[in-house]
């Protein structure tokens, strides 16, 4: 039986109770015999594993893999998994780079089944994908009592992920727009209407900078990294979600195909 994250209370009450439990509440949770077990499994035969076709055949490894980027809910949809996964992220029309939706790029350029050995063959590539999945799945257990506490869980590592690709600070804000939960968070921090999702991505892109630059100072995505702003960020938006008086939620596959065609390029 799988651990699951107690949250008492909602909204703010809510946050600082799972900031002062996450670390043993997540450590419970990963030492869970079915986490234990599935993670065993990917790590066992992921390395066998040299196409997109034969990752998609295992239901247990696309499992860890899909959850590994935060598209659990892509389980059953193999044919749109295994074109994005084929055509890999090198070529500009490639698949991935065309949908709006950022994850399914991180996931290709991850498994890079467009070059030839893959990076599923790297002694590193099982334990780098178990953590990031062992992360997310946390999240998700916390998004069962939650689904704002586990948005406001993911944020460091989405903000974190930014850093680390080396964006613009334009491309930064482009690949929020793209990221249904770390949009999520933004849009109800800065009370921009969801509908907004519809109008032209580059006055999208003005609404979420010039709000962060009226409300935290800033038009840098990367500063709330910094904990006391990435705190504010947090708190502003359980509030919102809370005066909103819902939680959130998004369909990955919609909005990847949502701005299909309107995506500017990130770099």
């Amino acid at each position: 039986m799988t651990f699951q994250p107690v949250i008492p209370l909602t909204g703010n009450a809510g946050w600082s109770f799972l900031s002062r439990t996450r670390d043993a509440q997540e450590v419970a949770f990963r030492n869970s015999a079915i986490n234990q077990r599935e993670t065993d499994y990917f790590r066992e035969n992921i390395g066998k594993v040299t196409s997109a076709e034969e990752l998609v055949a295992d239901r247990r490894l696309l499992a860890v893999a899909l959850g590994a980027f935060g598209l659990d809910e892509d389980i059953n949809n193999k044919f749109f998994i295994r074109k994005v996964l084929e055509e890999g992220t090198r070529d500009d029309k490639a698949f991935a780079n065309r949908l709006s939706d950022k994850r399914y790029f991180a996931m290709a350029e991850a498994f890079r089944f467009d070059l030839s050995p893959p990076s599923t063959v790297l002694n590193s590539f099982a334990d780098r994908t178990v953590e990031a999945y062992l992360s997310r799945q946390f999240e998700v257990a916390v998004g069962n009592t939650d689904e704002n506490m586990r948005l406001a869980l993911g944020l460091e590592r989405e903000l974190q992920g930014l850093l680390d690709r080396g964006l613009s600070e334009t491309a930064q804000w482009f690949t929020i727009l793209g990221t249904p939960p770390m949009r999520r968070v933004f849009e109800q921090a800065f009370n921009i209407p969801a509908q907004a999702a519809g109008i032209d991505v580059d006055r999208q892109f003005e609404m979420f900078r010039d709000a962060s630059n009226r409300i935290f100072g800033t038009t840098s995505p990367t500063d709330f990294l910094d904990s006391e702003k990435r705190d504010g960020l947090i708190r502003r938006f359980l509030l919102q979600a809370d005066l909103a008086g819902g939680t959130a939620s998004f369909s990955p596959g919609a909005v990847a195909l949502s701005l299909l065609g309107s995506q500017r390029p990130l770099f």
